[in-house]
């Protein structure tokens, strides 16, 4: 595992991007006012109601509330990882990304050498791979192969497919110097060592397509039969590098021919996402070899609103997307489409496509089978609704699926639709399906105390910590957050920082969810008036602490005399609260 990103390579990569650059090169943005706005990439809408303000260099989108600043976009818009956005940021600025470690530098300098090397080492075996499909001597019947299932040489290039020899170790001879290159190769899984302690190639006389991450970086392999025994695909095992419950095969592909993502077609093997492509539908993406998991939809829900899943219509095909819409239920929020679509029996969008051309098979996508159709389709095809028992299964079976669902939109329409089947009001049935909690929390139901109102203040214009000195005695007013503000105070006092730069300070810590949502909050202050409000706020922590003191120094003085010093402490308290108290003039 690689090291930590230093805080301070953050801070200074902040400082140097701009958002509104950044979500421009992804969403179109037009001028508005002092900031810039779009129709929101992570929500249907019809007007714009996505922000990006640079002198906050901050995003947020009133509609569905998404926000934060260029790394949080590029982890929304691109479905990256925390550390994955930070070095697709850094390589849009033309920057290294430094660790930091526990571990001895010779130690952290091996690790991060061995993991370059790794990625190195599989684009190398795709090269070979791609070269057996040019050079080999069977090459010729493999191609005539690839051109019978209908692809070009321009989409075998661009997905760059490739062959493994048949022979048994010619991988391993040619990608293998030494005895380090050798293990290497056994721990990325492209070659085997048997019991009797030889090498030899893991994939052999099968047609290779080399799978991505989100950063195109070659992981994995799937191999597909040509003819023979044994399985008709063979993928990649588990490595350090590959994780397969987190990639799809074509993901990157369609990502890159495509800046926003309309929707996403799930589809079960390598060669449909190419047949696919093959007739401009590029946009197909494959699960590798089981069920689509929770990770690889959520990373489909981050890149597009709408996911098909399409599969064959036998059992095996329709067990999947059961799985697949079980493991969506989570995270189907407002504005997310699921639909279904199940192909005739003996065809795959392999053959579909090349049979009735891609806009037939368009339309079949469009007229994808709905989420709540698909879901008491599924429940209700081994009951019967017309027994008293049957309808009961139904109810058993469908209220802990719908209890996962956190979107009111999915949750009202299942709701009616088995209200309808159980001939019930929906009333009769509301309140036995307990709502899905939610980490959301409306702005409106946002209690903004005094001390909120100086943290959002303090969040959203950095530069008011360098107009006030920071107060260390107001650490002990006992209010909650006081702790939290005096801590933003002084890293605002300490440096000059931009909203989005101060927020990031707080990632991880348990804070950092209501920072944000009072980064966003509307203050409604004309922008002449913000300064005096902070001050005003401070003046007010300062009486309070006045008065919490003076209560503490006369309840002390029932018990036992005042020393000298905490006599003129108490007269310094009565003083100011009597300046405090005289009238203006």
């Amino acid at each position: 595992m690689a090291g930590l990103i230093p805080k301070s390579f953050i801070h200074d990569l902040l400082d140097r991007a701009d958002v509104v650059e950044v979500v421009d090169s992804r969403v179109p943005l037009k001028k508005a006012g002092r900031n810039y706005q779009a129709c929101c990439p992570f929500h249907n809408e019809k007007s714009p109601s996505f922000t990006v303000a640079p002198d906050k260099q901050f995003f947020h989108c009133f509609g569905c509330g998404e926000h934060g600043n260029a790394i949080d976009f590029l982890m929304k818009y691109d479905g990256l990882e925390f550390p994955d956005a930070i070095e697709e940021l850094a390589a849009m600025l033309g920057l290294e990304v430094p660790r930091e470690t526990h571990l001895n530098p010779q130690a952290e300098a091996k690790k991060r050498q061995q993991a370059a090397d790794d990625y190195q080492q599989m684009e190398r075996a795709t090269k070979f791979f791609s070269y057996q499909l040019r050079q080999h001597q069977k090459a010729p019947a493999v191609v005539e192969y690839l051109k019978g299932r209908g692809l070009s040489g321009e989409i075998v290039k661009q997905f760059q497919i490739g062959y493994a020899p048949d022979g048994w170790d010619e991988l391993l001879k040619a990608l293998a110097k030494d005895q380090r290159s050798r293990e290497q190769l056994v721990d990325l899984k492209l070659v085997n060592r048997n019991d009797s302690g030889r090498y030899y190639d893991f994939f052999r006389d099968r047609i290779m397509f080399p799978i991505r991450d989100r950063r195109g970086r070659v992981v994995g392999f799937g191999g597909r039969i040509i003819d023979g025994d044994g399985p008709k695909y063979l993928n990649s095992p588990e490595t350090r590098v590959f994780h397969k419950g987190r990639e799809l095969y074509g993901f990157y592909e369609a990502k890159q021919a495509h800046r926003q993502l309309q929707q996403v077609v799930i589809v079960e093997g390598y060669m449909d996402v190419v047949a696919l492509a093959q007739a401009g539908i590029d946009f197909a993406v494959a699960s590798l070899g089981t069920a689509t998991t929770t990770d690889q939809l959520q990373m489909l829900f981050r890149a597009t609103s709408h996911v098909v899943c399409c599969y064959d219509g036998d059992r095996a095909g329709r067990d999947a997307a059961w799985r697949a819409l079980e493991n969506a239920l989570p995270l189907l929020t407002d504005g997310l489409q699921l639909t279904f679509l199940f192909l005739p029996d003996g065809e795959d969008p392999d053959t579909l496509v090349r049979k009735e051309g891609p806009e037939a098979f368009k339309q079949r996508l469009a007229q994808a089978q709905s989420f709540t159709d698909y879901f008491f389709s599924h429940l209700t095809e081994s009951l019967d609704l017309a027994s008293d028992s049957g309808r009961a299964a139904l109810l058993n079976q469908a209220k802990p699926l719908i209890e996962k669902i956190a979107s009111d939109y999915y949750r009202d329409e299942l709701l009616q639709h088995l209200a309808r089947l159980l001939r019930r009001e929906v009333s009769q049935i509301e309140g036995q399906v307990a709502r899905a909690s939610t980490n959301v929390m409306p702005q409106e139901q946002l209690k903004i105390t005094p001390i909120r109102r100086a943290i959002a203040l303090l969040l959203q214009y950095p530069q008011l910590g360098q107009e006030i000195p920071v107060h260390d005695a107001l650490g002990q007013l006992k209010l909650p957050g006081i702790q939290v503000l005096l801590e933003l105070h002084r890293q605002t006092r300490e440096q000059q920082l931009t909203p989005a730069q101060l927020l990031e300070l707080w990632r991880g810590r348990r804070e950092e969810k209501l920072l944000r949502q009072l980064m966003s909050w509307d203050h409604h202050l004309d922008q002449d008036k913000i300064s005096q409000e902070f001050f005003d706020t401070f003046l007010y922590f300062i009486d309070r602490f006045v008065e919490q003191r003076a209560n503490e120094l006369l309840a002390k003085e029932r018990e036992a005399p005042l020393t000298a010093d905490e006599k003129r402490e108490y007269m310094a308290l009565m003083q100011h609260k009597a300046q405090k108290n005289q009238p203006q003039q």
